[in-house]
């Protein structure tokens, strides 16, 4: 599958701003050209959970955001960074041409207004272009556990042409760090968008580590 060149990777404000930072440092560095929106919300994680500014700490969003970006180690030049608001970005237009999008994390307020075509903001626009125009999205949501209603949106954007990827990380590949945890979901996204990466060992290739026993306790 070829890699595509243009992505939309938008942020919100649901727990997991690594899934974010490994996944735009991974886009740009298949050479993938990346527009980044991130919700007030998302932001407010980004500080929290990355660059350890405490919850009761708010920061200027985007001051966040910039340092969100250079956290990430993600390419110089590959990021255009969006604003919430700008519906007039490429994104928010079929005619853009823009082959995928992927929602990383994704909150269930989010999940929610895509499935019932309730944009309000870039982020909820860009999805319902994915979906209008039968292109990529992928959603990687993240709560749990899941009410009635999260199960019932994820079913709507399922029909509608979303692939929706819980934030569930597999264990068979014997990961020692948290960061083997988060590659291994986001290679899993990437796969879907069509993008190059060595973020995961697949099963059978010879790569898997060694069985380990599981209640054992590494020192």
């Amino acid at each position: 599958m070829a890699a595509v060149t243009r992505i939309f990777l938008g942020v919100t404000g649901a727990s997991g701003a690594a899934y974010a930072a490994t996944a735009l440092r991974a886009l740009t560095d298949a050479g993938c050209e990346v527009g980044l929106c991130v919700s007030r919300a998302g932001a407010h994680v980004i500080s929290h959970e990355l660059l350890l500014a405490g919850r009761d700490s708010p920061r200027d969003p985007d001051g966040v955001i910039r340092d969100f970006v250079t956290r990430s180690g993600a390419a110089p030049g590959m990021v255009t960074v969006l604003g919430l608001e700008d519906l007039t970005a490429p994104f928010a237009s079929g005619s853009s041409l823009a082959p995928a999008a992927l929602i990383c994390p994704c909150s269930g307020s989010t999940l929610a207004a895509i499935a019932h075509g309730t944009a309000r903001n870039l982020i909820h626009r860009c999805a319902d272009v994915m979906l209008k125009e039968r292109r990529t999205l992928v959603l990687m949501t993240r709560e749990t556990p899941l009410s009635l209603i999260h199960i019932e949106n994820m079913a709507a954007v399922t029909r509608a042409g979303a692939i929706v990827m819980p934030a569930a990380p597999g264990f068979y590949n014997n990961p020692t760090q948290v960061s083997q945890l988060v590659d291994f979901m986001v290679g899993k996204a990437l796969d879907h968008l069509g993008v190059p990466h060595g973020l995961l060992a697949r099963w059978g290739d010879g790569a898997m580590g060694e069985p380990t026993d599981p209640m054992e306790t590494n020192p």
